[in-house]
């Protein structure tokens, strides 16, 4: 499990198609620490396994299935990813649950300046908008972040938008990403939990 809040601003050193899907290598140096081939790290919100490591790179192997619900097929040599370690026993919480299983991909529409914070809107897919509410959490490329507005229900062209403070900003990908940028959403899972056992009393 994964709390949304993004340890380590690594960086794409190389990637590698092969059967079945493609092999990332990764440039770290915190998340490295301690880093063992079977451990798990989530990349830009995805939770993948490491297969290899060096002292400054880790690798870790895509499966089409994650490639095609994903955006990580859009990374490239040089991408930043935001990198985060499973939460640990003892660990602070600080985010919101985070499974590291992405529901989506949204599509930023939109970047406005608010002072030194940014205001930025994002798609969501039809299908994933009744999860997302004002004031609720959503996960962006493995960031917990706070919704700050939402389209009309049974819009055609569902949105969600989030504001971002200048940490964020630096230490996250957010700091590169244009309009036009593809992100990874994964909505709150208690969300879904609660739609079931409601359904189910029906």
């Amino acid at each position: 499990m994964f709390t949304g809040i993004v340890a380590e601003l690594g960086s794409v050193e190389a990637t590698e198609p092969i059967n079945g899907g493609a092999r990332l290598v990764i440039g770290a140096a915190s998340t490295l620490e301690g880093l063992k081939v079977g451990d798990s790290v989530a990349v830009n919100g995805v939770c993948l396994t490491v297969v290899a490591n060096t002292e400054q790179t880790f690798s870790v192997q895509v499966v089409d299935e994650s490639l095609e619900r994903s955006a990580l097929g859009s990374l490239g040599e040089g991408s930043p990813v935001n990198l985060e370690r499973p939460l640990a026993a003892d660990g602070r919480f600080d985010g919101h649950i985070v499974q590291g299983h992405v529901d989506g991909v949204g599509v930023i529409v939109s970047i406005d300046d608010e002072g030194d914070a940014s205001r930025v809107r994002i798609t969501i897919p039809p299908g994933l908008d009744r999860y997302v509410v004002e004031k609720g959490s959503i996960t962006v490329d493995g960031t917990s972040l706070t919704i700050t507005a939402v389209s009309e229900p049974g819009a055609i062209d569902p949105w969600f938008e989030i504001v971002l403070i200048p940490h964020t900003l630096a230490v996250t990908v957010f700091g590169s990403v244009t309009t036009g940028s593809m992100v990874n959403l994964e909505v709150d899972v208690l969300a879904k939990y609660v739609e079931r056992m409601l359904g189910a009393q029906r």
